[in-house]
């Protein structure tokens, strides 16, 4: 709601546009196919950084954040899932389930992998410090923008709203999706066991998480989009990434994999027109 009070300009405005990207790439690339699934490999200093810019988005810890994915693959759409909306409805599974005490603690026996990086442990235990770096490095640019580019039109506190609080909310709502909207609504090219669902919109949004019901079948991989035409940014920006020898491994979707376990969409439809 600050916004009204401190106005918008088209730096404000596009430095939100790109710590949305970044964090969420960080989120997608990082704290999902990397830190959860191991879909590819790093060095120490790449996946320390990595997590800082996970650590940035206001979601926690990489422990934390790969515990709690990891436990919901394992009980996907289960009673035992705590963000499924089969189970719970769409508040709880959108955003009422990390709100709750006993989704407060990491479970650290989920990621033994992950907890012997000290660094690691310590993003996690200290989950407020990085976001509190960047909102003030955001206030401090904005003021010295002010100050020596006022033609830019920009503030300190309209920096920190826009590049912080809206960034951040926007980023949070499109990662919920994924937990929420892809259970829902999409199609389902392979039989889970769970109710996930490929959505496109969904996937432009988040940079590719929307072929959810393609990383339910073969979470092990660095790409959720299996073919050409499912557009995943993130797995565009990895293979940058690999390019540059940043990061090395990363995991393709076996054919046999990728056709495995299709749906009989005829049966599907002739099931819910009996229903019907």
């Amino acid at each position: 709601l600050a916004v009204f009070w401190v106005g918008w300009s088209a730096t404000a405005v596009w430095v939100a546009v790109a710590l949305y990207l970044v964090r969420m790439f960080a989120i997608t690339g990082f704290y999902h196919r990397y830190f959860s699934h191991k879909a590819f490999k790093a060095g120490r200093g790449v996946q320390f950084a990595f997590a800082v810019l996970g650590a940035s988005a206001v979601q926690r810890g990489p422990l934390w954040w790969a515990a709690h994915h990891r436990h919901h693959h394992a009980n996907s759409d289960t009673e035992r899932d705590a963000h499924s909306p089969k189970q719970h409805g769409f508040f709880r599974s959108h955003l009422g389930w990390f709100l709750t005490r006993e989704n407060y603690r990491t479970r650290e026996d989920l990621v033994p992998d992950l907890v012997r990086y000290p660094e690691l442990r310590f993003l996690d235990r200290h989950d407020q410090l990085v976001p509190a770096v960047l909102a003030v490095l955001l206030l401090v640019a904005g003021n010295l923008l002010q100050a020596y580019a006022p033609s830019l039109g920009v503030t300190g506190w309209q920096l920190l709203v826009w590049g912080f609080a809206i960034s951040t909310v926007v980023l949070y709502h499109a990662t919920f999706t994924v937990n929420s909207l892809a259970h829902r609504f999409g199609r389902r090219r392979y039989a889970t066991r769970d109710d996930s669902r490929n959505n496109v919109w969904l996937a432009l949004l988040t940079l590719g998480e929307g072929w959810h019901n393609n990383h339910h079948h073969f979470p092990g991989s660095a790409r959720q989009g299996f073919f050409w035409w499912e557009v995943d940014l993130t797995d565009y920006f990895l293979r940058v990434l690999a390019w540059m020898g940043l990061i090395h491994d990363l995991r393709p979707v076996p054919t046999r994999m990728r056709d495995a376990r299709r749906v009989d969409r005829l049966a599907v439809r002739q099931s819910a027109e009996a229903r019907g």
